[in-house]
């Protein structure tokens, strides 16, 4: 979970598990975020740039900042005694993944046959605690398990760096000091709260934990004790703290309960692009008059939708609700909403996605998408920024793009529109 939008980490468009040493058909499946690399400050050839001697420095300098914040003293020694830097960590933090992963590919693990069979699994295994949950939070069970599965394939891969440690090496790194500070102050707290010991506190390399991986600022604000035992426990074996604070989570940005995340739809020939865009939305009404039909069931009763094309014009088409706004407080990369509402879906008995994606499309990797927007820009469709990443502002230089060019204006960003542009 990161702190952009909501305290979720985590965001991105790199779609690379963290569980590199679990299950091939059950690891983590959340998208990373790759930051662009930076050197370090020259030191003194008689100290090391980085080591466990200048973490510990560093943190007799944080102390004082912790302290301010109402932090015991005594907690704040006990915590960085044994503190040792982790290269391994910043190797994570640092490392460039130049390839990007299509959406059809991170769905075909996302909601893998496995995936859906052990989400049913633990559906059962769960029913008595998961129904509660639904009851107080008014979020689908379904959805919450979905979490699970791809935060930690339903438990199995919680991670296993001692957090504090991880958190300390990140905040010392400096390349995001502020931030992780801030989460280590947060992991502080929960430790002083009682809600666990240092030692069992345990997670990903980046700090997020337990079986839907919150990190510490997302723990102090949603985090529930559902099994009333006095602590809000979500790193043991029994997920109900963890399950009950994901629900908690989403209410609290609003989820509406048996309302679907999207819908999948068919497009009708002749169809006007332009209006496949986050920030038009319309009745299913109007949808139905522009020709919008639903591939299974009906659109009708869910409110207002906008059109969302995940691959352009050649692959699978959704009306989404503003659930799909509410899963993205978790992960704002698009596939990850998909991959978490698609397998609530196949977890309800609901059918796979129906269309055919364009498989013989690869995905451009960051090279090809700053070149794409330097040429964009060049061309006078100003992308706004040069920076590998297509968002919004992207998207619309490509829509823009396409219409004086005379292709379809879906605003996909293929190798296909890069080869047109060079």
């Amino acid at each position: 979970m990161r702190g952009n939008r909501s305290g979720l980490w985590a965001i991105g468009l790199v779609w690379l598990a963290q569980a590199a040493d679990a299950n091939p058909a059950e690891k983590s499946l959340r998208p990373v975020e790759r930051p662009t690399p930076v050197s370090f400050k020259t030191a003194p050839q008689t100290e090391p740039i980085a080591s466990t001697a200048g973490l510990r420095k560093w943190a007799k300098e944080f102390q004082t900042r912790a302290e301010s914040e109402g932090i015991d003293p005594d907690l704040i020694a006990s915590v960085f005694k044994e503190a040792v830097y982790d290269e391994k960590i910043i190797k994570r933090d640092r490392n460039q993944s130049e390839f990007t992963k299509t959406i059809w590919d991170y769905l075909d693990t996302a909601v893998s046959d496995v995936r859906v069979s052990n989400g049913r699994t633990a559906l059962r295994r769960h029913e008595k605690t998961l129904h509660a949950i639904e009851k107080k939070f008014g979020v689908d069970k379904e959805v919450v398990v979905a979490v699970w599965g791809l935060e930690s394939a339903y438990g199995s891969f919680r991670g296993s760096n001692n957090t504090l440690n991880s958190l300390a090496t990140l905040a010392y790194d400096g390349r995001r000091g502020a931030f992780f500070e801030t989460q280590l102050i947060a992991a502080l707290r929960i430790l002083e709260n009682g809600d666990t010991t240092a030692s069992n506190m345990k997670g990903s390399w980046a700090g997020a934990m337990g079986h839907t991986q919150f990190m510490p600022t997302s723990f102090l604000e949603h985090a529930v004790d559902f099994t009333g035992d006095g602590k809000r426990d979500i790193w043991s074996d029994d997920p109900t703290d963890a399950l009950a604070s994901t629900a908690a989570y989403l209410a609290s940005f609003g989820w509406q309960k048996n309302v679907p995340w999207g819908i999948e739809v068919r497009v009708p020939e002749g169809f006007d692009y332009t209006l496949a865009n986050r920030d038009i939305t319309k009745s299913s009404t109007e949808w139905q008059k522009l020709g919008i039909t639903a591939v299974t069931g009906s659109t009708a009763k869910i409110g207002p939708t906008s059109l969302l094309l995940p691959a352009g014009a050649k692959g699978a088409a959704f009306l989404i609700t503003p659930n799909f706004d509410v899963i993205e407080h978790y992960n704002t990369a698009d596939a990850y909403v998909i991959g978490i509402g698609h397998l609530s879906d196949r977890l309800k008995g609901r059918p796979a996605i129906q269309a055919k994606w364009p498989r013989d499309d690869r995905a451009l990797t960051k090279s090809e998408r700053i070149e794409l927007q330097t040429n964009l820009t060049a061309k006078g469709f100003d992308t706004q920024k040069i920076d590998g990443k297509i968002g919004p502002l992207t998207i619309n230089a490509v829509r823009a793009y396409q219409i004086r060019t005379g292709m379809i204006p879906d605003g996909y960003a293929s190798l296909r529109l890069l080869k047109s542009l060079r």
